[in-house]
């Protein structure tokens, strides 16, 4: 399903004001389009705005893992692992080929822990409460078939679970995608510049078009700050405190063939503890992830610093010493913001996952949380938001979280992964994409498994704007890439540049923000140029 109209044509809808809104969404990140879709469903007349690219913060810089929280069943916090394993199931069933399983292999070392016992109960609890069954705990020959590289000495076993994956940018637009298809409206590059007041209550917000600079104000019945991370600035706007605590979570791409995995392999950094894995995504393998607190401008741009590269280095070094592994080999790198709720414990890691909402003063701020919960956390928001809605139904379940993605049955040039990642991806729209493929774009681009009709697709209809928006988002060929996929700029120009209608001194100078973009904040950092 294409965008439902021309971006003009929406902004010319706001500029006559014709629209009464129910609700405003502030935030295109997975919380916001999760809300979106949910109120969608009800019949409520829902806005999103997003004052960058969708996706463009937490939400397409994540560790891409759609978990259960294993890590909760220790600080006891079953009911909040009860929901998210049986989201990622539900997400697993309703978006094969987008959220797909992923077996996690942990080693059991001589005294390393935790031990095999310990963990042993931590996910028969896991698999218990999403309804699974199934070994856990593999002798040191075994475990070593499953997790090749790793040191064999005083290997005792190891245990494996399984958790889900995703392509997280992805996973907003199908998002999107699907609430347009309920009747929402969605616009990026339209930033809330100022909250209105009727009777003390926040009732309208001035947008500005990042792209032109033109300025408009919409109404709506609730505005909901949905911005994640950056939640606190409307709030403080309000005069309100600072509650979020950003931390920065940082990753490493290796190619598959140099850091070869076929589990998802986990373990405690040698240096703190911590949890560190590595796991193969869209055909290389990601290494994650650090958790520290971040104190830069939270508007610009965030980077991996030298000291976490070294962290995740130091991880893989000793997780996987014979493989000899360079910083010269990793294809990309890139950080993201998580909103935490501050509760001021000292170690960051500590702090606690769940969401929060705040009413005040008539915007209600939704933050926090996990990927994997997204639509309960957009149920529970608008249960707070129910009453002003007497009309609509308050809990409106449905069977399967997405609609039921095309038939490429009949589609014999594909094979079946291909069939599967365009339905999990695309949904309805995935025989079109199909249609409109010249010849090789059914292809896959090496070292990775993105196609290359998915470009053109994604620059003729969905809402691309900048070149990063189709190489960092769209598609990932920027995370996926040496050099941001810079070998591959020639093709991609002759697919995209007649689709998104731009000059060639339009794409030359897209091309070259892009390139010092992904050199500035994708690539390794070095010790004399440090991201401000």
């Amino acid at each position: 399903m294409k965008w439902p109209s021309s971006r003009a044509d929406l902004l010319s809808m706001l500029a006559e004001n014709k629209q009464t809104w129910d609700i405003i969404v502030i935030g295109g990140g997975i919380t916001g389009a999760g809300i979106l879709l949910e109120a969608a469903r009800r019949g409520l007349k829902v806005l999103l705005v997003e004052q960058k690219d969708f996706a463009w913060g937490t939400s397409s810089r994540s560790s891409k893992l759609v978990h259960g929280g294993l890590r909760y069943i220790k600080e006891g916090k079953f009911f909040l692992t009860r929901d998210s394993v049986r989201e990622r199931q539900q997400l697993m069933q309703s978006a094969e080929g987008l959220v797909e399983p992923q077996s996690f292999a942990f080693a059991d070392y001589q005294g390393r822990k935790p031990g095999r016992w310990l963990f042993a109960v931590g996910l028969i609890i896991y698999d218990f409460l999403a309804g699974l069954r199934g070994k856990h705990y593999f002798s040191a020959q075994d475990f070593q078939m499953l997790a090749p590289h790793i040191p064999a000495a005083d290997l005792k076993g190891g245990s494996c679970y399984l958790d889900a994956k995703t392509d997280d940018a992805r996973l907003v637009l199908r998002v999107l995608q699907e609430a347009r298809g309920a009747g929402a409206t969605a616009l990026n590059y339209l930033a809330v510049t100022k909250l209105n007041y009727e009777d003390g209550q926040a009732s309208a917000v001035v947008l500005q078009d990042a792209l032109n600079e033109q300025s408009y104000q919409v109404k709506a019945k609730v505005i909901i700050n949905a911005t994640g991370a950056w939640a606190d600035g409307l709030r403080q706007q309000q005069g309100a405190s600072a509650r979020l605590r950003p931390l920065r979570g940082s990753h490493l791409l290796f190619p598959g063939w140099r850091l070869p995995v076929a589990q998802a392999v986990s373990l405690m950094h040698p240096r703190d503890g911590r949890p560190v894995f590595v796991y193969p995504w869209e055909g290389v393998s990601l290494v994650g992830t650090t958790d520290v607190d971040h104190g830069a401008d939270m508007q610009k741009e965030v980077a991996i610093t030298v000291e976490e590269v070294a962290y995740l280095m130091e991880a893989m070094d000793f997780q996987f010493p014979q493989l000899q592994l360079r910083q010269e080999d990793v294809i990309a790198s890139y950080a993201g913001i998580r909103p935490v709720i501050d509760t001021g414990k000292a170690d960051p890691s500590k702090e606690g996952r769940d969401h929060a909402i705040w009413l005040e003063k008539g915007l209600l701020t939704v933050t926090g949380g996990k990927l994997t919960t997204f639509r309960l956390i957009a149920q529970d928001a608008l249960k707070h938001i129910s009453h002003l809605f007497p009309d609509h139904q308050p809990d409106h379940k449905v069977s399967k979280l997405f609609a039921q993605p095309a038939d490429l049955s009949q589609e014999y040039q594909l094979n079946q992964t291909q069939k599967s990642r365009l339905q999990g991806h695309y949904g309805e729209s995935a025989a079109e994409i199909v249609k409109i493929a010249q010849a090789g774009e059914l292809d896959t681009i090496p070292g990775t498994l993105t196609m290359w009709v998915e470009l053109r697709w994604a620059a003729r209809s969905e809402a691309v704007e900048h070149l990063e928006d189709l190489l960092l988002r769209r598609t990932r060929l920027g995370l996926l890439s040496r050099r941001g996929g810079l070998a591959l700029l020639p093709r991609i120009r002759a697919i995209c540049q007649p689709e998104l209608q731009w000059t060639d001194e339009r794409w030359e100078n897209e091309q070259a923000s892009y390139l010092q973009l992904w050199n500035r904040y994708y690539a390794l950092p070095s010790s004399q140029h440090q991201p401000e």
